[in-house]
């Protein structure tokens, strides 16, 4: 009876383990379900989407293993709300508020998990995009500043070859003089080196949780820079907005935003 009892004890320790397992498995194959829902509404500048993805992210936040990732996609969802509001002409409070929620997420991925790069990333854009809600205050914009310079640094120091910092590192060196290093040169440079090393280090497989987005994105910032620039390369927009578009086809912004734009001044030029 005694082996018995014990026999049953261990198969009953299997059973629960394997449950633990599936329960986890199950976990993050919906989160990753809903982060790649998130993924298209951004594209897709469903604002309606990306908040959906969010609030359905919610009840995974207490799920020890996956809640730094979980926190890092629903800031995700705020953060490219913000985004694309500001193509879309949603009202400043509501930016704000996206941003903010944003911020509250990033940072509390940080908490579960101090070495997530890519939150740290995200903080400094954020930070950025509030400074641009209210360009007119300079007191508050200068706050702001102190603390995207040292998130700048470190980041440079960590991660110099993060293709999503240097994505975000673009439009602060596009805004920066050429004596402190920065200028449209300097902006077009550093995103063209982040898309070789996206080429040179793309994996064929990666956890969907893991942030891996970039390429697409890197482009769409060339062809903005290469439209924008003092001396604009019409050719060189169109080649990358198109090369966006053979990635992300449904890309709301670059196929009925920018790409227009573009045809548009080429057209003009001549």
């Amino acid at each position: 009876m005694k082996k018995f009892l014990t026999w049953l004890l261990a198969v009953d320790a299997i059973w629960f383990l394997a449950a633990c397992k599936l329960s986890s498995q199950s976990a993050h194959e919906q989160v990753s379900r809903i982060v790649s829902d998130i993924q298209r509404a951004d594209y897709e500048g469903n604002q309606a989407g990306m908040q959906k993805g969010y609030d359905e992210l919610a009840p995974f936040i207490t799920n020890e293993k996956l809640s730094s990732r979980v926190r890092y996609w629903r800031g995700f969802a705020q953060w490219r709300r913000a985004i694309n509001g500001f193509n879309a002409a949603v009202p400043t409070n509501e930016l704000e508020q996206d941003l903010k929620q944003a911020l509250d997420e990033f940072k509390d991925a940080i908490a579960k998990d101090p070495s997530f790069v890519d939150a740290k990333v995200a903080i400094i854009s954020c930070l950025g995009y509030t400074a641009f809600t209210h360009p007119q205050d300079q007191s508050r914009t200068m706050q702001l500043i102190s603390e995207i310079l040292p998130a700048v640094k470190e980041m440079k120091e960590k991660a110099p070859d993060n293709p999503r910092f240097l994505w975000v590192l673009g439009p602060i060196l596009w805004n920066s003089p050429p004596e402190r290093g920065g200028g449209q040169d300097k902006a077009i440079e550093n995103y063209e080196r982040a898309l070789a090393l996206i080429e040179k280090n793309q994996k064929p497989s990666i956890d969907p949780l893991e942030p891996s987005w970039g390429k697409p994105e890197l482009m769409m910032n060339l062809a903005y820079s290469h439209l924008n620039k003092s001396a604009p390369d019409f050719d060189a927009a169109e080649h990358y907005a198109r090369s966006a578009l053979e990635i992300v086809p449904n890309w709301h912004y670059v196929r009925d935003i920018l790409l227009p734009q573009i045809l548009q001044a080429n057209a003009k030029s001549r």
